[in-house]
């Protein structure tokens, strides 16, 4: 039997909609998650960050697969998202990064059809409460950077973004990664 001090701290998997979004991966904590991904229903995320250091959330579909569904009942290729992290880290934050991956620390690519809403050449639906400029970079990442703000320590910013995925697949990633003033 393992002594006390050696167990791990199990990770909790939450589930919305379509999908379970888990923070196995470490550096931060997933404090809750509401809604079925619809654009009138976002799927909310609320989160800690305890430190300045990139982390990455695991998404997984959960429910069967059905392409262009628009009921949040089923993983349909498109998830609207609202990410709420709370700043617990000590340090202003003054850039937010988003990256999405089809395998763990692999960039994204055009041919896995996983984007932020790539298609769309003007997005209507990306937005920050903290930041007033944001950037997509595709091929061969799918980032989206958020810049011109600031979240203090024990301060909650929101995010909101859609991503598309039109070659589904069973799990996927998306990086975060909490940016601090350069010295």
């Amino acid at each position: 039997m393992a002594s006390p001090g050696l167990a791990q701290k199990k990770q909790k998997t939450w589930e919305s909609g379509a999908y379970s979004f888990s923070d196995e991966l470490g550096g931060f904590r997933i404090t809750g998650v509401s809604g079925k991904g619809t654009r009138k229903d976002p799927i909310i995320i609320e989160e800690e960050f305890t430190s300045a250091t990139p982390v990455t959330l695991t998404i997984r579909t959960i429910k069967p697969i059905q392409p262009f569904d628009s009921t949040g009942d089923y993983a349909s290729g498109i998830i609207y998202l609202r990410i709420k992290p709370l700043n617990n880290s000590g340090h202003s934050w003054v850039e937010f990064q988003f990256e999405l991956q089809e395998v763990l620390d692999q960039p994204s690519v055009f041919g896995d059809g996983l984007s932020f809403d790539q298609r769309n050449k003007k997005p209507e639906n990306i937005a920050s409460t903290n930041f007033a400029v944001f950037d997509r970079n595709f091929e061969p990442y799918d980032r989206l950077l958020f810049t011109r703000g600031k979240v203090d320590p024990k301060e909650t910013a929101e995010f909101d973004f859609l991503i598309t995925d039109y070659t589904p697949r069973w799990t996927f990633y998306l990086m975060q990664d909490p940016r601090i003033p350069s010295s």
